[in-house]
């Protein structure tokens, strides 16, 4: 995921100035960011503190690591092994198994890539 220009801080720093009464194209302007990002931080850090929102952004990571994780070990049980045996000798084989993997949620393409590598 792309890295936001914006700290949490800043963005609540924003949204609290369109709250005070700026109008919004004004925040935008100062900001140098369109209406459309800026609604879309305020529906995702609207009404928290900064304090908040680092906790979030935690949780977000923390939630991520766990589900490569849980990829990371399902995979065999998925019955995508047996599908990446007989895929393995094909031209675009492995790709198609990232792709089926990824699908299912499994995991990240980087992970797959990976675990591919080992085999």
């Amino acid at each position: 995921m792309r890295k936001s220009r914006f700290t949490e801080a800043q963005i609540i720093g924003m949204i609290k100035e369109q709250e005070a009464g700026i109008p919004t194209a004004e925040v935008c302007r100062r900001h140098g960011l369109s209406p459309a990002t800026f609604y879309k931080l305020k529906s995702k850090y609207g009404g928290m503190e900064v304090s908040e929102a680092a906790r979030l952004k935690a949780l977000e990571d923390e939630n991520a690591k766990l589900k490569r994780l849980l990829g990371d070990t399902i995979l065999p049980l998925a019955g995508i092994y047996p599908t990446l045996v007989m895929n393995e000798g094909r031209p675009g084989g492995r790709s198609e198994v990232v792709d089926a993997g990824v699908q299912l949620s499994l995991t990240s393409v980087r992970s797959l890539a990976a675990i591919l590598r080992q085999l």
